[in-house]
């Protein structure tokens, strides 16, 4: 979450993606820094995936991480 910091103070988007075996660790952390980011929380455990289940699990999160960093609001049109 350091980086995640850095990376907001001088304006660059940013967040994180983790399984949700740290769903509780990272709002402690969130906690004890005063900041809570952007974060996608995909199904854990993710280390005895094949990589079929792994190419499936992010088709089904990359919406929400490609939003961490990008605004999807349409831009406002002029009158």
């Amino acid at each position: 979450m350091h980086d995640i910091m850095d990376l907001e103070s001088r304006g660059i988007p940013s967040g994180f993606v983790a399984s949700t075996e740290f769903v509780q660790a990272a709002e402690a952390q969130g906690n004890s820094l005063g900041i809570h980011p952007k974060r996608v929380f995909v199904p854990h455990p993710i280390q005895d995936r094949t990589d079929t289940e792994m190419t499936q699990l992010a088709g089904q999160a990359i919406e929400s991480i490609i939003a961490l960093v990008y605004d999807f609001q349409a831009p406002k049109a002029k009158l």
